[in-house]
């Protein structure tokens, strides 16, 4: 059985269901009341007033009372769904103390003396008690999502696709057994030999991006020892003449060194080593980035170092 509670008109009216959004007439949505719902409530959801949902509705005695499970006519599309501003809308416990009043809770809590009545199936003169808990209609401030710190990477923000590929290739390599920092430099220096690129560049390279270590994935899906994005693998596929896997250690340091091969082929040293981290054509055409400039600077005192027998194994 569902219960009704006559107020005056335009105050809360709390009653017993649960709320759906159904179709109606054109130009109008249908709302089926639910628990704790009253007129002036829906009208604020609705954007409109208790006055205008009366008249929609022909609602008798001027909108003194509304029952659990009855269709109001509100207006909005019939496709509509339930509008945003439900999700502002709550009620919290609120467990009276020795001293409280109905005006003092209502401030605190920021609502109305009559919707927090209303809430509570309270009369004007009826009195609360110590211990008595009230339903406190308030309005939720939803908290906002936290900012991604996964989709950035050297200042620069990735789209959500290419940061989703980069989680399962890193997740694929988590599971994997794959070679030592040590055996991966050795791999970089005769896959380098093999291909004319002066070994102590790519270890140096190779250390600068990733430590010599195949599990590292970036943000923007830069894969394994030697940071490849998917993009220079398919090219460097196409000089070798076979699919490089960049998730496997010898096609990933195969497609990195194959491209300082080119990259050294066709700038100087530096500009080389810039357009490993920026793209040569980017390099070109837009300069050396501040961040590319210290990449640069440290790359080659990495190389150096490397040539004066330095271990960062050891």
């Amino acid at each position: 059985m569902h219960k009704v509670l006559r107020v005056l008109s335009g105050l809360a009216v709390p009653v017993l269901a649960a709320a759906v959004i159904t179709a109606g007439a054109p130009g109008f949505g249908g709302y089926k009341v639910k628990q704790g719902d009253t007129l002036s409530l829906i009208a604020d959801r609705y954007g409109t007033s208790v006055k205008t949902l009366v008249a929609l509705n022909k609602l008798p005695g001027n909108g003194n009372a509304i029952y659990a499970g009855e269709v109001l006519r509100v207006p909005g599309k019939t496709t509509t769904t339930a509008p945003a501003k439900r999700s502002q809308l709550g009620r919290v416990t609120y467990v009276v103390k020795r001293g409280d009043t109905i005006s003092g809770i209502a401030k605190r809590f920021k609502c109305s003396q009559a919707n927090l009545r209303a809430a509570n199936g309270l009369k004007s003169g009826d009195r609360i008690y110590a211990g008595k808990p009230l339903q406190v209609p308030v309005k939720l401030h939803p908290k906002k999502p936290k900012a991604r710190t996964d989709n950035t990477f050297a200042g620069r923000t990735y789209a959500d696709h290419i940061v989703a590929q980069a989680n399962r290739n890193r997740a694929i390599l988590k599971k994997r057994k794959l070679p030592t920092r040590s055996q991966m430099r050795s791999l970089i220096v005769t896959t380098s030999k093999r291909y004319g690129v002066d070994p102590q560049l790519a270890l140096a390279v190779s250390w600068q991006e990733s430590g010599w270590k195949q599990r590292v994935v970036s943000p923007a899906n830069a894969i394994g020892t030697m940071q490849v994005i998917p993009s220079t693998g398919k090219f460097a596929s196409s000089i070798v003449g076979r699919k490089l896997d960049l998730l496997k250690p010898q096609d990933n340091v195969t497609a990195g060194v194959v491209l300082l091969s080119r990259l050294t082929g066709a700038a100087r040293l530096d500009l080389a080593v810039a357009g490993y981290y920026q793209g040569l054509g980017g390099v070109k055409k837009n300069g050396v980035y501040p961040d590319t400039k210290l990449y640069v600077k440290n790359v080659l005192r990495i190389k150096g170092q490397l040539e004066r027998g330095w271990d960062p194994l050891r």
